[in-house]
């Protein structure tokens, strides 16, 4: 009978130790928030790229070909969820003085870029870089200028039929 008031003391004291504990927990300790990226403001100009096949810009078709490439002042909108609205911009294919295609292209402060693109070395600073990814279905031209790194994700033709 001793044995069991101090099984049943044991568990008496254990439930109201728990009690007490679980009072007065204090909360966890939340991340702090980091402060908006700052994006350049107005029309940059990213440099030349050369596209080897053809794409889908803006759910157009851009040939094959160099183009001069550049940043408008224009947001990409609608806003799509999880985007930060001046990070999120138009960026034009120019060809011999025309727009020949655009497209949107997401600004990343160079801080994070490893963050976003975690299969490949970044371009050096004032570069571009071309890359076909996923099966050949997509084409990701990278710039990396000025602290930032430029990202455009252009379709070929093989993701389109799909």
């Amino acid at each position: 009978m001793r044995n069991q008031w101090v099984v049943v003391g044991i568990l008496a004291g254990t439930l109201f130790a728990g009690d007490a504990l679980a009072q007065h927990k204090t909360p966890n300790q939340q991340p702090t928030t980091a402060p908006a990226p700052t994006a350049p403001t107005g029309a940059v100009a990213l440099g030349s790229v050369k596209l080897t096949k053809g794409v889908t810009a803006d759910g157009k078709p851009l040939a094959a070909g160099t183009y001069t490439v550049r940043v408008t002042a224009d947001e990409a909108k609608p806003e799509a969820v999880g985007t930060t609205e001046p990070l999120e911009r138009w960026v034009e294919f120019v060809q011999g003085g025309q727009v020949k295609g655009r497209e949107v292209v997401s600004i990343v402060p160079a801080a994070e870029a490893k963050e976003v693109v975690k299969d490949s070395a970044p371009p050096s600073g004032g570069a571009a870089k071309v890359q076909t990814l996923r099966g050949n279905e997509y084409v990701r031209v990278w710039f990396n200028k000025g602290g930032n790194h430029y990202l455009i994700n252009l379709a070929t033709g093989t993701a389109e039929t799909k």
